[in-house]
This record gives structure tokens, sequence and C-alpha cells, in this order.
């Protein structure tokens, strides 16, 4: 009854935030958009929300044990939170759900986390070094060169020998954080293609609305939604994202003649659209809970090794 009420606090928020006048440009943006591409693009991005469970799944394949069930309703929840609460407040809720449901412990889902995040940032990395427009050939070159170098020589670094733990107090907790790391870069068998899958799919949708919403092609619109992904995975955000996100959409469109106003108004609507979605399927998984598999309750129950 609790959740059902917050819900229904939450949406008559949004609906009077959305009576403001002001509102009526992002309104006018949609109107163009028939239902079954509007659709279709919903769909396309729930698809990216079961890629991004399945690569959890893989990571905790042991703890999981098939419940692809509860993985999706932690990503969707997880999600949510991180484009509610600002400053990447809402990240904590991954390791939190983790520990609730699967009795993973806080700082092995932590460090799991992090290396989901640098995965994240070397993929749309490589793809706006791709379709940064204006851009050298050989600064494209470089940038590529330069993330796919990082990419493989960090999970070896975390994983070479060290005598971190003898080295003083601060030292030798750092030298734990990075043998767990370390287990963290292991652990995942088909991880960069869940990455890589969730990324293009994504981004390709997102392209795609967002050509929609300005009346002009793919190609011209792409490079603005990875822009826009580019700027949203900085490590500071606003709340829910808002300033940044339209920023990088918009600077990327600048080079392929969009006006900076067109640029950040359907930047803009697009942020909302994701934005609106990611807060209602959140909402939806919130109110049916998952059995955690702790023997007690999560509260007190042991955390798994």
């Amino acid at each position: 009854m609790k959740r059902a009420f917050s819900i229904i606090v939450t949406l008559a928020l949004l609906t009077w935030l959305a009576a403001d006048s002001r509102w009526k440009m992002v309104g006018d943006a949609f109107a163009s958009i028939t239902p079954g591409a509007f659709a279709a693009v919903t769909l396309a991005l729930f698809v990216t929300y079961v890629l991004r469970a399945l690569r959890v799944c893989d990571e905790f394949r042991h703890e999981v044990n098939g419940r692809f069930g509860a993985c999706l309703r932690v990503i969707l929840i997880h999600n949510a939170m991180i484009n509610v609460v600002p400053f990447r407040g809402g990240e904590t809720a991954f390791p939190l759900l983790l520990r609730q449901v699967f009795g993973i412990s806080i700082v092995r889902a932590g460090a799991s986390l992090l290396w989901f995040r640098l995965q994240d940032a070397f993929v749309v990395g490589v793809l706006a070094c791709l379709v940064w427009p204006g851009l050298h050939p050989a600064l494209r070159a470089a940038g590529i060169a330069a993330l796919i170098a990082s990419a493989w020589y960090l999970p070896r670094w975390s994983r070479a020998p060290h005598d971190w733990a003898g080295r003083g107090s601060i030292v030798s907790k750092l030298g734990k954080l990075r043998d767990i790391f370390t287990e963290a870069t292991r652990r995942s068998r088909y991880g960069w293609w869940w990455t890589v899958a969730n990324w293009t799919l994504k981004l390709a949708v997102q392209g795609w609305l967002l050509a929609m919403l300005l009346g002009t092609s793919f190609q011209t619109a792409f490079p603005g939604a990875v822009g826009a992904e580019a700027a949203a995975i900085l490590p500071v955000q606003g709340v829910a994202g808002f300033g940044t996100y339209e920023a990088g959409a918009a600077a990327a469109l600048l080079y392929s003649g969009i006006a900076m106003k067109d640029g950040l108004q359907a930047a803009l609507a697009l942020h909302l659209f994701i934005l609106c979605s990611a807060v209602a399927t959140g909402a939806i998984a919130w109110l049916f809970p998952s059995k955690s598999t702790l023997p007690e309750t999560p509260a007190t129950g042991p955390a798994r090794k």
C-alpha cells in the first residue's frame, strides 16, 4: 500500500510539472512520431534492460542460479535510481539490492559495478571516436587505440602480483581493493559481448528517436545520441543528469548543422523519454519484490563471500 501511494504521489508531481506551459515545446517534439514508432522504440529500449540483466546474471551466475527475473528487477530499480538520484548516488542501489536479494557482499558487488562502468565507458568512448563529426582521422585512430589498449591492460595490471599488503595501512587497503577488482574482471564470461550488444542497441534506438524528433536522418542524429551518453557517464551528474546530457548531444549535433537551440530541445525530449521509461519500469519492478536467498533478514543475514 505504501509503495502504491508513493507512486501515485510521484505521478501527481510529474503531472503537475508537465502542466506548465513551458513544457509545450517538448510535447510538440513528440507530435510527429507515430504510435507504431513510439512502441517500437519503447520495446527496443526494454530489450537493453534485458541485456544488462543478462550481464549481471553472467557475472554472478553462481549466486543468481538462474533467477533471471530477480536480476531484471535489480537492473530496473537500479536504472531508475541512477536516473533520479543526483551525483551518481543511485549507483548505491546496485550493491544493496544484490546484497538483499542474492546475499552477495557489498564490496564484491561494488567492484563488479566499477568494472561494468569502466566497460561502458570504454565502449561508448570507442563509439564516440568512431562517429564524432569533425574529428581528425589521426585523433580518431589514436583515441580508439588508446581506449582499446587501456581496456586490455587494466585487468592484466590488476591481476599482476604485488606487495601492496605490506606497505602500510592505506596502501594495504588499496591492495585489498585491487584484489577484489581483479576477481571482478575474471568472473564474467561474456561481459564484453553483453556490453557491446547493449550499447549498440541503446545508441541505435536513441539515435533513431533523436532523428525523428529533429526531422533529420539517422546518420545526422546518431552522433548526438553518442555525445549525450558520453556526457551521461561522467562521474558527477546533476539531478537526473539534466544539463550535461543535453549539452553533450547538442555539441555533437552542431557539427552536423543542427542549431544549438534545436539540438538542446530535441535532446531534452529524448532525455525525458528515457527518464520516464526508467522511472516507469523501475516503479513496476519495485511493486513486485524478489524473494531473498538469505537465511535471515537482509539487515542481519551474513554476506556471502
